[in-house]
Parts: structure tokens; sequence; C-alpha cells
């Protein structure tokens, strides 16, 4: 059994356990801790901290993320991190409402209930946990599903909400070569079963928050949005939201009757898709289309973009587009919430 040490974080007040063959940021989880984090895989810089005191090593990671003058200086990515002595850490980007407010990491078991085609590359599937306990999860949060017949997984966010007892809902995008990707065309069959392990991800709604809503998704960035929509709904929100969506033609586009739908049951509500390549069809579609990238007609169509709280989610380019649109219009970071779909060999979200 490896041996145990002591973390605690600094300036919140908090302590665990971790052993030095788990990383740090999964000991977090384990324990009820929901640190920022984006990627887990040692490739982006949300999980990235100071070391106070004690002896750290990382596996390996993106010197992109954490670069070697940063290390040298103290700088760690918990996603990356084991400890080896008992260790004091300074946490430089952490919300305290998240903090000890989520669910502790779960495994469980679920059914393959039903497999969707929404479009001739992005593909539901619904899922009805076996067991052993009701999967407890926040709107927007995104989970990993273990491929069949290994011990690979891939990370796909959740698109229904807790209030759904019945299944969860993914949305994935199919990459060709993909693994999980091709088994959903031949190799995952209903009643098949997959192992699912989460709540991971901070993309979620804030709790007493009152700023209006802007969204922006591409792809299979779908399925959280959707999750917030969801949420919005059942519990009666009234603020005001925008729902900007990228796709490249009218074929790409799915769940256009439940956005409806969703809206109508909103104070105020709009849905608008922008199309990068052809808008041919759409005007039978009934949904407000423009031409071009999502981010361009969203800066269109937002001109007080920094009085919004900013949700993002969608494949990278995307996504590091809208947050260089919220820093020229000058939208506070606290005010900016994403989720960045990166691929894993060509496949992922």
């Amino acid at each position: 059994m490896a041996d145990k040490h002591r973390i605690s974080f600094e300036p919140v007040d908090i302590e665990m356990e971790v052993e030095e063959d788990e990383k740090i940021l999964d000991a977090a989880f384990r324990q009820g801790i929901h640190l920022m984090h984006g990627c887990r895989e040692g490739q982006c810089s949300a999980c990235k901290s100071y070391v106070l005191d004690g002896e750290i090593q990382m596996e390996r990671y993106s010197t992109f993320a954490c670069n070697d003058a940063e290390v040298e200086e103290g700088y760690v990515l918990l996603c990356r991190a084991h400890a080896f002595s008992d260790c004091t850490i300074e946490l430089l980007n952490f919300d305290e409402e998240e903090l000890l407010n989520s669910a502790p990491l779960q495994e469980v078991q679920a059914e393959v209930l039903e497999i969707v085609r929404h479009t001739h590359d992005i593909v539901g599937l619904k899922l009805k946990q076996a067991g052993p306990a009701a999967f407890e999860f926040k709107p927007g949060q995104y989970a990993d599903l273990t491929i069949p017949g290994g011990d690979e997984h891939r990370s796909f966010s959740m698109a229904t909400t807790p209030s759904t007892k019945d299944h969860i809902e993914f949305v994935i995008k199919k990459y060709p070569g993909g693994r999980f990707s091709s088994l959903l065309d031949e190799g995952i069959a209903v009643g098949d079963t997959i192992h699912l392990t989460g709540p991971y991800g901070n993309f979620t709604l804030k709790k007493g928050h009152v700023l209006p809503l802007v969204l922006m998704a591409g792809g299979a960035g779908m399925a959280p949005v959707l999750a917030l929509l969801r949420h919005l709904s059942e519990t009666g929100d009234t603020r005001r939201v925008r729902f900007y969506y990228g796709a490249r033609t009218p074929a790409d586009l799915f769940y256009l009757d439940e956005i409806r739908a969703l809206g109508d049951r909103l104070a105020d509500f709009e849905f608008v898709v922008a199309l990068s390549e052809s808008s041919d069809g759409v005007e039978d579609l009934d949904v407000i289309a423009k031409p071009g990238m999502v981010t361009d007609v969203a800066e269109a169509r937002e001109p007080e973009l920094h009085r919004t709280e900013v949700y993002l989610c969608g494949p990278p380019p995307m996504v590091d587009a809208a947050l260089a649109l919220a820093a020229r219009q000058g939208v506070p970071d606290d005010q900016v919430f994403y989720d960045k779909f990166t691929t894993s060999v060509h496949e992922d979200e």
C-alpha cells in the first residue's frame, strides 16, 4: 500500500489525504473536494497551483500549460502531481462555493438504452444507470465513459439534468478513426454495459448569480449548454438568455424543437444559429440564422457582452475565438466559463 501524506490548501483552509501513487487532483475528487480543473491531462493550466512547502513530482505534462521557469519557481499542475511528503499548496484559481459543494467522484455501471443519429457526425447516447446508487452531478458537468473491452476512457458532457431519473444522455461527435466513434457505428448496442466515472467539470451555473447569460457552443458543445437550458427551464430562471450555436450548414443542426420548447418556458430567450458554410434550406427550419462564425454573429448582436455571464463550449478554435472576443469586450474573467473539447488521437467529445 502506498504511503499517505497530508495536503493543506491555502488560502481556503482545506486539508485532505493523498497516496503517493495517486494524483493530487484525483485524490481531491475522491474526497469530494472540487478543485478547478480542465483537461485533467496536463494540457491546460486550469489546475495550476503553487507549492508553498513539500515535495511534489509531476508526470508528463505540456510545457504550454506549465513552462520550465514556472516549474522551477514552484508551480505545478495538480492533475499531474504526486506528493511525496506533507505539502502546503496555494490554489491560484478556485471557487469557494464549489470547493465543498459538489458531488464526490462516483463509479457506476450503465446500460445502453438508445443510440440516436442526430446528424452525419453527431450521435446521442442514452444510458440507464444499473447501479449502485443514483448518479449525482450538476447540469453542465461531464463524465468519463470507459471504452468497452478495454481500460481507455473518453470524456463526454451530460446533456440531461439530475431531475431526469430514467436515463443519462450524452452528445458525441464522431471522428474518423476514433475508437469510441467507431464503436457507435458497430460495436456498442442497446443492452450493453458501459462503466461511467464522474462528475467532473466547472461548467455549471453559479448559485445566486443574476447577470444575463450568453451561451455559445459548437458541435457536441450542444450537450452541456442543453443541460444548462433544461435546468434554467426547470427552475423558472427569469434572466435574459441568448444561445448562439455554430454549425457549418443547416444539416448540422439538431435539437431545434426542444430548444424552441425550452425557450418558450423562459422569460427572455433567443436562439441564433451561425452557419459558416451554407444556409441553403435554413428557411424551412423556423430558426434565426446568420451567416458566419458563431463568435462574429454573437459579437454583432451583443454590444454589452461585458454585462453578461458568458458560457462557452465546443472545439478549441471556437472557444479560443470566443475567449478573445470576451477579452476584447472587457468581460471580467470571473464572468467567463468554458469547456474546451480537446481530442484524444482524433477523438473526444
